[in-house]
Formats: C-alpha cells, sequence, structure tokens
C-alpha cells in the first residue's frame, strides 16, 4: 500500500536548526535536495545567507520500506543516525574529506526521526562537473584518484560495517565473498519474479554465480570502501576538492567490490582511479553480482511510490543486458 509522504517545511526544521547553529539564527528557507531514497535530504538557508544541510531518518523519507536492518548484516539496508556518525567519524580520522557533522539528534527532540545537520558543501557535484567542463575532468579526476587511495589505505580487522567493526563487533558470514555469492542468489531470486527474462535464466544464473565464486581463493585483507561510489556521490568544494557523501554504507570489505561499482559509475573516466593488484577472479564474481543487485533493487523501489521509476526502470533495463551479457561470455 502506498502511504502518504509529506516534505519537511520550515516550521517543522526550524527547531532543529535552532539547536545546531543557534537560537540567534533563523531559518529563511528549506529546499529538498533531490535523490535520496533513504533518508530526507534539505538545504537550509539562514537569514544571513549561509546554508547547510539537514539529513532526516524516518519512514516518510524512506522509500525501501525496509525492517529495521541488522548492522551485523553487512549488506543490510545502509541507513540510520548511528552508520551515518561512525562512517563520519571513520573518515574524518582516515583524512577523507566528507561534509562536517555540525549536530547530530536521536533523542527525537527537535523532530519525530533521528536527524544531523551537516555543512553545505556547495561547488555541486563531481558527476555535474564531469559533465559540464570536460577540460577540467583531468584535474578533477586526479583528485579523486587521491582521496580514493587515500581511503583504500585504510584497513579493518574484519569485514562489515564500520560501525560495528570499529565498536569491537563482526559480521554474519565467513567471508566477503561467500557475502557476494548469498546476496546474488538472492538478487536473482528476485528478479526472477519480477522480470520475465530473468526467470528465463535464472538457472544459468545460479550456476554461473557458484562457478565464479569457486574460482576465487581466500583473503584476510580488508578494505576501507564507500560501496556506492559514483560521481553523484561526490560533492566539490569551492576550490574544487572532492568530498564524499552518502556514506551510510562505509564498510571494511574487498576492494574489488569498491572498484567494480567505481568502473560502472564513472565510465571513461575510471582509468584515472584503476588500482595495481586487483583479484580479477573477484572482479568477475563481483561484477556479475552487482549488474544483478542493480536489477532487483530498482525493480523493488518501483512496486512503492518512488517518485522516479522512469529512472529506475532505465537502471533496471541497463543491468539486465549487462547481466545477460556476461552470462552468455560465460558460457
Amino acid at each position: 500500500m502506498t502511504k502518504p509522504r509529506r516534505q519537511l517545511t520550515r516550521t517543522d526544521l526550524a527547531p532543529l536548526t535552532r539547536a545546531a547553529l543557534g537560537p540567534g539564527r533563523t531559518l529563511t528557507g528549506v529546499e529538498r535536495l533531490r535523490g535520496g531514497t533513504k533518508k530526507g535530504v534539505y538545504r537550509l538557508t539562514l537569514d544571513d545567507g549561509s546554508t547547510a544541510v539537514a539529513y532526516v531518518w524516518s519512514a516518510d523519507e524512506d522509500y525501501w520500506d525496509q525492517p529495521d536492518p541488522d548492522p551485523r548484516d553487512v549488506f543490510s539496508h545502509g541507513t540510520g543516525l548511528g552508520l551515518f556518525t561512525a562512517a563520519h567519524d571513520r573518515l574524518a580520522a582516515s583524512g577523507v574529506r566528507t561534509p562536517r557533522l555540525l549536530y547530530a539528534d536521536a533523542t527525537h527532540t527537535h523532530l519525530p526521526a533521528d536527524a544531523a545537520v551537516v555543512e553545505d558543501i556547495t561547488g555541486g557535484s563531481l558527476e555535474d562537473a564531469l559533465a559540464r567542463d570536460p577540460h577540467e575532468a583531468p584535474r578533477l579526476m586526479d583528485r579523486m584518484a587521491d582521496l580514493l587511495a587515500t581511503l583504500h589505505a585504510h584497513t579493518g580487522p574484519r569485514f562489515g560495517k564500520v560501525a560495528v567493526v570499529d565498536n569491537g563487533g563482526s559480521s554474519h558470514g565467513v567471508s566477503c565473498e561467500q557475502r557476494i555469492t548469498d546476496g546474488a542468489l538472492r538478487c536473482i531470486a528476485e528478479a526472477a519474479r519480477r522480470e520475465p527474462r530473468a526467470a528465463a535464466v535464472r538457472r544459468e544464473l545460479e550456476d554461473t554465480i557458484h562457478a565464479l565464486a569457486a574460482e576465487v581463493r581466500p583473503r584476510d585483507l580488508h578494505t576501507l570502501i564507500h560501496a556506492e561510489l559514483g560521481p553523484d556521490h561526490v560533492l566539490l568544494t569551492p576550490d574544487g576538492h572532492p568530498a564524499l557523501i552518502d556514506i551510510e554504507g562505509l564498510m571494511y570489505f574487498d576492494a574489488e567490490h569498491e572498484h567494480v561499482f567505481l568502473r560502472l559509475r564513472f565510465g571513461p573516466h575510471y582509468d584515472a582511479l584503476r588500482a595495481p593488484g586487483l583479484d580479477e577472479a573477484r572482479m568477475r564474481l563481483y561484477r556479475l553480482s552487482m549488474h544483478l543487485g542493480l536489477v532487483s533493487g530498482p525493480l523493488t523501489l518501483i512496486e512503492g511510490d518512488f517518485p522516479h521509476p522512469e529512472r529506475m526502470r532505465e537502471i533496471a533495463e541497463h543491468n539486465l543486458r549487462q547481466a545477460l551479457s556476461l552470462l552468455k561470455n560465460a558460457v
């Protein structure tokens, strides 16, 4: 059943703004920023012309309609103030730029939801900058490569969400590749229920996933990764330096998982981000698994009331074609 969605107003967000930025500041404008599917993202404009950004985690802001996630499941629904603050603190300690956290409220004092206020990084997205000025792309991608190298230089003792591992916990499962394999099989089942072309090759897809997983050798290294790092999840500071957003999924995992997503999302700009030493067997398994997830996820999302279903259908269609192509080449 479709549930009502109500965007927050200036009246709604004024108490949070006062708590975060001081009682002497007046909130004069609110704009809900497009793109968030798991949380509400609102630009706050103040009486002196300055801005900040509010994040709001609530059922009305989350279009996935997922049950409360288990943080020990590394691929559970990546949302919530706890995951955000743990990721923010880990990135800050690692020297990786992300919007500075100005205020966090888990008490629901100012809104009937978890909320945070962060700095507004005003240089626009890296995605828009790459499209707008191709001549600037090499310089921007060099800076992005430096940020990525800093991020991936950090490792953890176990795989899992940063919020779990940094608190001494552990995740379900025995290895990264096992979690990818299990997730891919679930995505195949979900896609087959929603898309006849996936249903027609379900057995072949499952057999291919098992065959690719059998080629992967064990490993103990767990790299700090963003996990959904596309150019739309990078903002630019006014002087053109990158900063990561949508960081709740930050985890210790295989770098190959990051790189298959980077290659998909950065396209011709990915060459600047290539790294030596990646395991090609993992890349093959993770690439097919990623495409399967980008079929089942969007198709699931548009069963609800997500406001831009046409874009989700395009993503699902593109990735289904990619998965079928990989399947054809594997047999």
